[in-house]
């Protein structure tokens, strides 16, 4: 089971949540709606990293898509077992493999399903994921299964290296963007080399691209340090990237 240091490590941004927490088909949810006219038949799923929908980083990403014009439904997967952010944010001793076993598919998989299918009876027709971390993986699997219309990841994880890019070419009709980054040892240098390998260059007609980021490391689209001038152009560049390949896919 891979993990690393980082997808427990980061910095707890500052700001003031503006959604709402709410239930769907049974499943806890923040939901962040745009203040503006906007598209009912579209919704950006936010699967977010370990922390879930409780951590205040979360709840801002997803407001500032709202901002956007995108009504977001952030879902917790975790089923109120998020990682406590106050306990085990940079807690060396946390043992995370053990957490993660607790929270395998067969546990986290079934909400997402249970929301897209209420929504989908609200009249929605189209959705989008941004997925973090670990909600990279079922951005991935949402993709194979053409549930969605398009794809986000941010410095994902559990990702099979070439077997899931090689799937996405053959199944997938869901354009991808992938949100790297210099230092990550769950999506190195070599699996980024092959996603462009096997899904770039128009080999994808979907649509396909990778955005890199210098000077940050796996989690700074969601967890970076702020305070470092790289990690924050990172993540607020990765967060327009994001912007524009929605607008432009979804």
């Amino acid at each position: 089971m891979s993990f690393c240091k980082d997808c427990i490590q980061g910095i707890r941004h500052e700001g003031e949540p503006s959604g709402t927490l709410e239930t769907i088909a049974g499943v806890a949810c923040y939901v962040a709606t745009p203040t503006v006219d906007y598209h009912k038949d579209k919704v950006i799923l936010f699967l977010p990293d370990v922390f879930g929908i409780e951590l205040i980083n979360a709840q801002l990403l997803a407001d500032d898509f709202a901002r956007n014009g995108f009504k977001v439904v952030a879902i917790d997967y975790f089923n109120g077992d998020g990682l406590p952010a106050d306990k085990v944010l940079n807690d060396k001793l946390f043992d995370f493999r053990g957490w993660l076993a607790a929270h395998c598919a067969e546990v986290t998989r079934p909400p997402v399903d249970k929301v897209i299918a209420a929504l989908k009876e609200e009249g929605v027709t189209k959705f989008g994921v941004a997925g973090y971390c670990f909600g990279g993986r079922y951005a991935f699997d949402l993709a194979f299964d053409n549930v969605i219309q398009c794809a986000v990841v941010s410095h994902p994880r559990q990702l099979k290296i070439p077997e899931d890019f090689e799937t996405y070419l053959s199944k997938s009709t869901a354009p991808l963007l992938i949100n790297s980054c210099e230092i990550d040892k769950l999506f190195t240098p070599e699996a980024q080399a092959k996603a462009d390998e096997i899904l770039g260059d128009g080999k994808f007609a979907p649509g396909y691209r990778r955005e890199h980021f210098l000077g940050c490391r796996h989690g700074f689209a969601i967890r970076g340090d702020l305070s470092d001038p790289l990690v924050k152009a990172g993540k607020e560049a990765s967060f327009l990237a994001s912007v524009e390949f929605f607008l432009e896919h979804l």
